[in-house]
């Protein structure tokens, strides 16, 4: 199963200017993964079964993972849309613009989760190990190894109060590869383009790894999908 690809339609672009400034900035690299179905926010299919990332992250956490929380945000998201909408209609850009918060959580939440599953690769599909080509050359010349790529990433997880992501990105302006966290859902804009998130928050791991997070941290590296980080970084 793939995910559908985005489709962004003039309800949702207007929706995101009404939302102001706090709001998403939309961006095509990030929003790629992002499904939309007539302008409604549809949750992705995964490209493996929900058992198959096993033993790293359970079957039983993959699935409420994506059925339960990330379709609350993908309900959040449509039901925020929707409020824009009418309140456009009736020319109350004030409510329009109050839902902001909203849309930046669900909006976020969905964007995030689409990026995530993408992320991530059963090992008997290319999951885990080290990257390649020209990904591989650029983490070594600006974190100085993978292995301090790794290790740099992991104390960024370990380093978010309460719940977040961390980001490996590529900075348009600078052209280099850097390490962002992000609180709750916020997504990565402005000239970062997001090529691989870890998310820390607890039902990402809880139900397997209760609080050794930092198992987690250190599994998940079994099951991280180089080939669709390096895509993402040549088109970056």
């Amino acid at each position: 199963m793939s995910s559908t690809l985005l489709r962004t339609t003039p309800a949702l672009r207007g929706a995101f200017r009404a939302a102001g400034a706090g709001s998403i900035a939309l961006k095509p690299a990030a929003m790629a993964s992002t499904s939309f179905v007539r302008g409604k926010a549809t949750l992705p299919d995964l490209s493996y079964d929900y058992g198959a990332l096993e033993p790293h992250i359970s079957g039983k956490i993959m699935e409420l993972h994506h059925k339960k929380h990330h379709q609350t945000y993908v309900t959040g998201l449509n039901s925020a849309l929707e409020t824009i909408a009418e309140a456009e209609s009736k020319g109350d850009f004030t409510k329009a613009a109050s839902v902001a918060p909203l849309l930046n959580f669900h909006g976020g939440g969905h964007l995030n989760h689409s990026l995530f599953w993408e992320n991530l690769a059963p090992a008997s599909r290319e999951g885990g190990g080290e990257p390649s080509g020209g990904l591989s050359k650029s983490i070594n010349e600006d974190f100085g190894s993978f292995d301090a790529f790794r290790k740099q990433m992991n104390t960024s997880l370990a380093g978010i109060q309460g719940s977040g992501w961390a980001w490996l990105v590529k900075d348009k302006s600078s052209g280099t590869l850097q390490l962002v966290t992000r609180a709750n859902q916020d997504p990565v804009t402005g000239s970062y383009v997001p090529l691989l998130g870890i998310d820390a928050w607890e039902h990402a791991y809880y139900l397997q790894y209760e609080n050794r997070k930092a198992e987690y941290f250190e599994a998940i590296w079994n099951v991280i999908n180089w080939k669709t980080v390096a895509a993402r970084f040549e088109k970056a």
